[in-house]
């Protein structure tokens, strides 16, 4: 049985601490797409640390952790996040498997990210510059390395061959950038990275589910970034919603059980792109300091709106999402009104679907309003708790979305989650 946990925004929703608080009850914790522009915050005995590659579920004992075929691996950031780890006490190298099928992060893929980004000036799409959208286009493109191809006695001829392509098309770019340094380091890390578990991943995990293992799938960014279905050009390069869980792992689809959502109170994005609720006002500013919204990758500041149920409720329908855990509630208990958007004005046509490009739609949104708690609600442990105006925010969001919000987060805190009734 697996069941899944996703992201259903622009990524930041705070699936790190969902992810710790359900990986107690899996076997495996596997990460299915992305690469180290994902950063999952955790809190491990007050200590924060942010994961980039490896699942959040190795803080748990006993639990297999797997990186998944769908994922790019960037060796540098795996070997520094091991050692964070391992600061930690704990034994990675019992707990961490990775499929020999995931694909490698180059030092030239980081170079082709920033050469191209430059390259598009104004039009630039936001990139985390840590290399991934040219490393998934050598893997669409049929010339990438995988984690299998370590192993194998040629892996510097084939490299040598892959960095020659990339050296010509980063002249096309005029980049002039000494590599040689982020070689050194990847070579390095790629001797590491052979200490490790390297599994067949596929036939790993569909063992473990034959033999009765519970599976967690952990996302990475967000469903508005999937390359097929989120705010195309400013998406990420891979499938961040339920379909990428078996295209990512190698797994069928009827292994999948329960998805499990996850969305702030409000709503973030980082880099550029369509935000149809964004707020450039006080209120915006407010959420920002009080959510401490700076990217946990980039320490960008976020852009930060109001909760968009169109997106939201699209979001879910192409997830089938069964459940919802709603993140930072309590970001909004200060503020006197509420905003809910529950349609889009687009060219003059309301709407209450998303349209197949944001971009240069007019896309303004309508809003809902609601009035606010007014309360600290960090303390709270109980949903009968909940002031009334927060009950009323969340059945109305609810009844659109038309999937319960079972979940609440009201604080960094690990016991700062209300399940409801």
């Amino acid at each position: 049985m697996v069941d899944v946990i996703l992201g259903l925004q622009w990524g930041d929703e705070g699936k790190g601490k969902i992810v710790d608080y359900f990986a107690p009850h899996y076997d495996i914790v596997a990460r299915f797409q992305g690469g180290p522009n994902a950063g999952h915050t955790l809190y491990v005995r007050d200590k924060k640390i942010v994961l980039h590659q490896i699942p959040s579920g190795i803080f748990h004992e006993n639990k297999i952790n797997l990186i998944g075929s769908g994922v790019v691996l960037d060796v540098v950031t795996l070997k520094k996040e091991c050692e964070s780890v391992a600061a930690f006490g704990i034994d990675y190298r019992q707990s961490l498997y990775i499929s020999e099928r995931t694909h490698l992060i180059l030092p030239t893929h980081r170079a082709l990210d920033r050469a191209s980004e430059a390259a598009k000036g104004h039009e630039k799409i936001g990139s985390t510059l840590k290399g991934i959208s040219p490393a998934y286009m050598d893997k669409t493109g049929r010339n990438g390395l995988r984690v299998g191809d370590i192993l194998s006695g040629d892996f510097r001829n084939k490299y040598d061959t892959l960095r020659k392509k990339h050296e010509q098309l980063l002249q096309n770019f005029s980049f002039e950038e000494d590599i040689s340094a982020d070689e050194e380091a990847f070579f390095e890390s790629i001797e590491f990275l052979k200490t490790l578990k390297i599994v067949n991943g596929e036939y790993f995990i569909n063992e473990k589910i034959q033999s009765g293992k519970t599976v967690l799938a952990e996302g990475a960014q967000g469903s508005m970034l999937d390359v097929d279905f989120g705010t195309f050009p400013f998406v990420t390069s891979s499938n961040t919603i339920t379909a990428g869980v078996c295209s990512g792992l190698g797994i069928a689809p009827q292994k999948i059980k329960d998805v499990i959502g996850i969305t702030k109170a409000y709503c973030t994005r980082v880099g550029s792109g369509p935000f149809p609720t964004e707020l450039h006002d006080e209120t915006g500013e407010l959420i920002r300091q009080k959510g401490h919204e700076f990217g946990s990758t980039t320490g960008r500041p976020r852009r930060c709106g109001w909760i968009d149920l169109v997106a939201l409720n699209f979001a879910c329908m192409i997830n089938g999402v069964t459940q919802l855990a709603m993140t930072k509630a309590d970001v909004l208990d200060t503020l006197d009104v509420l905003k809910l958007c529950n349609k889009y004005l687009i060219n003059g046509q309301e709407t209450s679907q998303v349209p197949f490009q944001m971009e240069g739609f007019n896309v303004k949104p309508e809003y809902k309003e609601f009035s606010g708690w007014k309360l600290d609600i960090t303390q709270i442990k109980a949903y009968k708790d909940l002031p009334s105006q927060m009950d009323s925010y969340i059945n109305y969001i609810n009844s659109v979305l038309g999937v319960p919000v079972k979940y609440i987060s009201n604080g960094p805190g690990t016991d700062q989650l209300i399940v409801a009734e």
